[in-house]
């Protein structure tokens, strides 16, 4: 059963550890998730290296969802934390958070187990010197199984048997070590990893199999996508993300980067070609924003107010800072928002499809692309 660390102090521990070893860590929002690593605890703050730019920090993870999962021993953590702000130690970019009142661990912590492996040869053997040879099927921390290139013979290998076993899973993961026979049919062989994986090996391995498991999260909900996007009754047009506002060269711009996610409609900034789009369910309305004075606002404001009761909003804007539309979000309640630059196009592609899960399917958010 998962266990919830609650005491401060064993709280504390497991982050220093963290910590001390630069542990890699997911933040994850609603709408996107960042890969990012642990930097130290400095004044009953948590820091955790910045990967992305200071706007998507400052308002992007500003939100009471926002959760930590990372991999320590043989499972994963995961656990709410507020965003405190920006800050410097030992020399980076840090993002300050709040400790953490409790972990959580995984609910399949040291049960994990990776299918997509890849072709890896295992060579093993049993303590009289017999030396095999066959496929790694799955892994987890603490075991493995294997596709053996001949049938098992259940009186030489029966569960208890113990092995020598070795499994070059990646470039910096080598395991060597002995192992105990679990399970033998036909060619099928399910290994345990005894006595358990020394830290040196443990570690990496853990993390591994974390980052495959964020990569079948991200495959599961990618299949929930295809699923959102054909569930129109047949013969209705598949449904595009509406473009509000903004000139042919901006739908260009944006259509090259959103098409992959959804068709992209333009549409003038008025009420009746907005009341006429919205008849069609878009899954996500773009508001262009070039201007947060006064007049603008007002005109936003209706318009908005108006597809917010049909779809999630956001706010796309051009020679605004950022400072000012985050501002323009919060009063207008959109779901988020983002200073328009071609070389963050990915970025808009991949927030927009988090936006896009979250309000259908909910499934999980996908990874923000690494900020240069």
């Amino acid at each position: 059963m998962p266990e919830t660390i609650t005491k401060p102090d064993d709280v504390r521990e497991v982050l220093r550890q963290a910590c001390a070893r630069r542990e890699l860590l997911i933040l994850a929002t609603p709408y996107l998730r960042f890969e990012s690593s642990f930097v130290g605890i400095h004044e009953g703050e948590l820091h955790v290296h910045a990967t992305m730019a200071r706007e998507d920090a400052m308002f992007g993870l500003r939100t009471p969802e926002l959760r930590l999962r990372f991999p320590d021993g043989l499972g994963f953590f995961e656990a709410r934390v507020e965003m405190k702000g920006l800050g410097i130690l030992e020399g980076k970019r840090t993002v300050r958070l709040t400790l953490p009142k409790a972990l959580q661990e995984n609910d399949q912590r040291s049960g994990y187990r990776v299918e997509r492996v890849g072709r890896v040869t295992v060579t093993y053997g049993t303590l009289k010197g017999d030396l095999l040879q066959g496929s790694l099927v799955d892994i987890s921390t603490t075991g493995a199984r294997l596709h053996a290139q001949r049938d098992v013979d259940p009186q030489a290998m029966g569960p208890g048997t113990p092995l020598l076993l070795s499994i070059p899973l990646a470039p910096d993961i080598q395991i060597e070590t002995r192992a105990e026979v679990r399970h033998a049919q036909a060619r099928t062989l399910g290994v345990a990893f005894r006595p358990a994986l020394p830290p040196a090996v443990e570690q990496p391995l853990t993390r591994w199999v974390f980052l495959r498991r964020e990569e079948e999260r991200e495959r599961l909900s990618q299949r929930l996508d295809i699923q959102a996007r054909t569930a129109a009754p047949k013969g209705q047009e598949q449904t595009g993300i509406l473009l509000v506002g903004g000139d042919a060269a901006l739908e260009t711009d944006l259509a090259g980067f959103l098409t992959p996610v959804r068709p992209l409609a333009h549409i003038p900034a008025s009420l009746q070609p907005l009341k006429d789009a919205l008849a069609g369910a878009p899954p996500l309305v773009i508001f262009h924003v070039a201007s947060t004075g006064l007049d603008e606002r007002k005109r936003l404001r209706t318009l908005v107010e108006l597809a917010q009761a049909k779809a999630p909003v956001l706010l796309l804007a051009t020679q605004v800072d950022g400072a000012s539309l985050f501002e323009l979000s919060g009063e207008l309640k959109a779901s988020s928002a983002m200073v328009w630059n071609p070389a963050r196009g990915l970025f808009l592609q991949r927030l927009a499809q988090g936006i896009i899960r979250r309000h259908t399917h909910g499934g999980d958010s996908p990874m923000a692309p690494a900020e240069p």
